[in-house]
């Protein structure tokens, strides 16, 4: 008889599109149904729509002389490409895999420090 547990294995399929991307922020709460939704964003400067410049008698481009929008230069684009929507419980899962994903990342760099220090605590 044997003593192997039943397993299950997932097999990973991606969208040809798929592209990693960059966030460094999020928003987001949880929707009327209960569902917890997360909306990722990436915290930039914004473009201008438009610059002005004056035009030298050399007929080169010369200083700048305006900016559209105005307020370009007291604002910031906090811009949205990805989101996501799990229930409750997903979401305590998730929540769960992030925290043992945070402490994995956590010892590693616990152990590069223990060793770099004792490199350092041999040399002259």
């Amino acid at each position: 008889m044997s003593n192997k547990k039943p397993e299950l294995t997932f097999k990973y399929v991606f969208n040809y599109g798929y592209n990693p991307t960059y966030v460094n922020g999020a928003q987001g709460g949880f929707s009327p149904r209960g569902e917890m939704v997360i909306n990722f964003y990436l915290e930039r400067q914004p473009l201008p729509d438009a610059i002005s410049h004056e035009i030298t008698p050399e007929g080169a481009i010369g200083r700048e002389t305006g900016v559209e929008p105005k307020d370009l230069a007291s604002s910031m684009v906090r811009f949205i490409d990805t989101g996501v929507v799990m229930s409750y419980e997903n979401a305590k899962v998730f929540h769960a895999w992030m925290g043992d994903k945070l402490r994995e990342v956590e010892e590693i760099h616990k152990a590069r420090t223990e060793f770099e220090q004792s490199q350092a605590g041999g040399q002259a």
